[in-house]
């Protein structure tokens, strides 16, 4: 039910009014309201009573914004995952095998096994207080990926790589500290990251992306992929999360879907 001539508030269940339907009892310029007419005290009152439309305000009232609600879907930080370069259908991987040039850092690597303990890595922030578990990562956050079995974290800096001269990415730092050269800035369209998109990652301190272009290591990590830093944002840099524990976006941290 409703006043005759308005449009009913279908989130309320009842009519919305604004001061346009506000009219002097007797005026005929609003067909329909002749018994209606209403005092703007009383539409203020009436108004204060059911409240306002979501994102419409109360007379007097500030303007309400709805904050963007991450879907079941969204990545979240102290999620453990795998993550696909779409490109080349190989998995982020490491291991304890150090590159024998530019560093000597751990190695990363890519492989196309789906079912390899070492490929899980787990999202972090900043800090562990900017990113708390359950929280969803936000499409140009800046986040830490700490490999599992190693607790080191992915990292790029100004060495060539092995095998392509493009930039070297390894594994650094001891128990999921490292440096400010472990920051990667996640690309991604909409507001979340989501666990179907295709994302980039985009180094914060020497601006290239994670890639892989399909040179293959020999002996003794034969058939491994490199992964290098590119300066071009391109076909070789989408990744896309896969098999691992997500920590659901909810209040209650502790629930989870393991995949």
């Amino acid at each position: 039910s409703g006043f005759p001539g308005m449009p009913p508030n279908k989130e309320f269940g009842i009519t919305e009014l604004s001061p346009d339907h506000v009219r002097r009892e007797g005026s005929s310029d609003t067909p329909g309201l002749s018994s209606y007419a209403l005092s703007k005290g009383k539409l203020d009152r009436l108004q204060s009573r059911v409240g306002a439309a979501p994102g419409v305000p109360r007379p007097g009232g500030p303007v309400r914004e709805r904050r963007p609600e991450a879907a079941p879907g969204a990545v979240t930080c102290g999620s453990v995952l795998k993550l696909l370069n779409t490109r080349h259908s190989v998995r982020l991987h490491s291991h304890e095998v150090k590159y024998g040039s530019g560093s000597g850092q751990q190695s990363v690597t890519g492989v196309e096994a789906s079912d390899d303990a070492n490929s899980y890595w787990r999202i972090r922030g900043k800090s562990d207080s900017s990113c708390q578990r359950g929280t969803p990562v936000k499409c140009g956050q800046a986040i830490r990926l700490t490999h599992v079995n190693t607790g080191k974290n992915l990292h790029t800096h100004h060495f060539p790589s092995p095998l392509s001269n493009n930039q070297e990415v390894s594994a650094f730092g001891d128990d999921g500290e490292g440096d400010d050269l472990d920051f990667w800035i996640v690309q991604c369209s909409g507001t979340f990251w989501e666990r179907e998109d295709a994302v980039r990652f985009k180094h914060v301190g020497t601006e290239v992306f994670l890639s892989i272009t399909g040179e293959q290591y020999g002996h003794p990590i034969r058939g491994q992929r490199e992964v290098h830093g590119m300066s071009a944002a391109n076909h070789h840099n989408y990744w896309k999360a896969m098999e691992g524990v997500f920590i659901k976006p909810s209040l209650d941290p502790a629930k989870h879907d393991e995949l």
